[in-house]
């Protein structure tokens, strides 16, 4: 729809603003000729759109689309308040009465609004390196070698015997496409006399990175005694930080649920407090010491407590469970509700995801309150600012966990059937194994193939079509193999041998890198 134009005295137009469509513009680093060809260098149009489904995500541009040796130039996404003008110009020819005379021709322009534009890309980095398939040749003469490399159509068995030159890049040369300043210093200037240190594993540079100085205390399964008190560090660190009235009001719930309950993990804090997690970080060790290893290990155990000595801390330990998927179980992974966190298959370059730069927390900002009311411009209230859900460390019937590897403990399995399992041998406990604590041994085998079943008929009674070409008869069979807790691979899936001293490698207990 064209907009009305009202012309004013110096020739200028008011023209309505229109509120749609609204456009995302793309500053495309070249003089297009083809529209056809330039979308193709991006991916098309479902490729345009697919990256701005995701503001992460950054707008490669392929400059030559069919070659998989192309690396891409990547485009930044920045909000805008433009629009996208057209303008006509028409031009009116008048009647020459007289030949000597000239008549100018009457220029009209003609103006329309199409839209606004709310995104723009802009490419402001450098191409990376560029790598071809070509052979030199003795002569030095170049050819090139993407017919006899690149299998565009279905090959017989001599194509792939051929003796040929591998042609294997990295996807990417450079990680950075805009200019760093390295900041190069000259080489330090020692006093007379002075003589470099030997050369030791313990100062070797590649062997690995210096520990960080930490405040929080490791105990393994093996270790005898347990620390009664936190270190004078973890003291000093958190009464520095500890200067308003919300963190004394957090320091203090957190004392009592330790009294309430002696082991926690750091998941479950968050679920029962909201509080910052760089001050929780300080907080912790303050009042815990961290299990390594053995049924509690990732979790934090108030001081003076030692669960090894005590058969009711048998509710406190750790069950690593695991989503079964494949289609021996019902379902393969990709039709699973529960999805995974990351995924080899969406696996994206690092030029092509825009990273949100984050704001450090410096000591200055935890003095100043940064606890459950120091961010500035968040929705939620302070009481719940930093809460997780209740599903990130409690299980319950009939709900799906929210990632496919969760870590819970015992007691916080709220089913009364899993609970039987746990407290079969209550009052009858002997011995504490590092591998199954205070309970029977398999109870953690007993109790994943429990919880297994049960989000299969979740997931049955939500999507009933992935089940649908089972039979009875082999659901009967399925089903007495889970209530059984046999597996009908049990001689060709052997359990392996037990080692104490690894624990699962999992991202809870990544945790300890926040300490080491």
């Amino acid at each position: 729809m064209a907009a009305e134009r009202q012309w004013r005295e110096r020739g200028s137009a008011v023209l309505e603003l229109p509120r749609t469509p609204r456009l995302v513009c793309v500053e495309y680093p070249g003089l297009v000729r083809d529209v056809g060809a330039m979308l193709r260098t991006l991916g098309g149009e479902q490729g345009v759109s697919r990256i701005y489904a995701d503001p992460a995500k950054r707008l490669e541009l392929y400059f030559r689309p069919k070659d998989p040796y192309c690396h891409p130039v990547c485009a930044n996404r920045f909000p805008t308040s433009t629009m996208l003008l057209k303008v006509k110009r028409r031009t009116k020819k008048k009647k020459q009465l007289d030949t000597e005379e000239q008549i100018q021709p009457e220029v009209r322009f003609e103006m329309e609004i199409l839209g606004t534009v709310t995104t723009v890309y802009k490419f402001q980095g450098m191409s990376d390196f560029q790598y071809l398939a070509m052979h030199s040749g003795p002569d030095g003469k170049q050819t090139s070698m993407y017919d006899k490399v690149l299998m565009l159509k279905p090959e017989k068995e001599e194509f792939f015997n051929k003796e040929l030159p591998l042609y294997i890049p990295p996807p990417i040369f450079s990680r950075l496409d805009t200019p760093v300043d390295y900041f190069y210093r000259p080489d330090i200037q020692h006093r007379e006399g002075y003589n470099n240190p030997q050369v030791s594993g313990e100062n070797l540079i590649g062997l690995s990175r210096a520990r960080r100085p930490h405040n929080a205390i490791f105990v393994n399964f093996d270790d005898e005694e347990i620390p009664a008190k936190p270190l004078d560090a973890a003291v000093q660190t958190w009464k520095k930080v500890c200067t308003n009235p919300v963190d004394k009001k957090v320091e203090e719930e957190l004392r009592k649920l330790f009294e309430v309950r002696p082991v926690w993990s750091r998941n479950a804090v968050k679920a029962n407090i909201s509080v910052h997690p760089d001050k929780l970080k300080l907080l912790l060790p303050y009042l815990a010491y961290y299990m390594l290893t053995g049924p509690w290990r990732s979790l934090w155990v108030r001081f003076g407590y030692d669960p090894r000595k005590h058969p009711e801390a048998k509710i406190y330990q750790v069950l690593d469970f695991r989503i079964r998927c494949g289609m021996k179980y019902g379902y393969a992974p990709n039709d699973m509700p529960v999805k995974a966190k990351r995924s080899t298959y969406n696996y994206s370059l690092p030029i092509t995801v825009k990273k949100q730069v984050s704001h450090t927390v410096s000591v200055h900002d935890l003095k100043q309150g940064l606890g459950t009311s120091g961010a500035s411009g968040a929705k939620k209230p302070a009481s719940s600012r930093y809460k997780l859900k209740e599903s990130i460390y409690i299980f319950r019937e009939g709900a799906l966990p929210p990632y496919r590897q969760m870590f819970y403990q015992l007691c916080d399995l709220n089913v009364e059937s899993l609970q039987k399992i746990i407290r079969r041998n209550d009052g009858t406990e002997s011995e504490c194994t590092e591998r199954d604590g205070w309970c029977l041994p398999k109870t953690s085998d007993e109790l994943r193939d429990t919880m297994s079943l049960m989000i299969k008929q979740i997931i049955r009674s939500t999507r009933p079509a992935l089940f649908s070409n089972t039979t009875s008869s082999a659901d009967g069979k399925e089903q007495l193999a889970y209530e059984s807790g046999e597996d009908e691979d049990d001689e060709e899936e052997e359990e392996e041998d037990f080692k104490p001293s690894d624990g699962s490698e999992n991202e809870m207990e990544t945790e300890i890198l926040d300490y080491v």
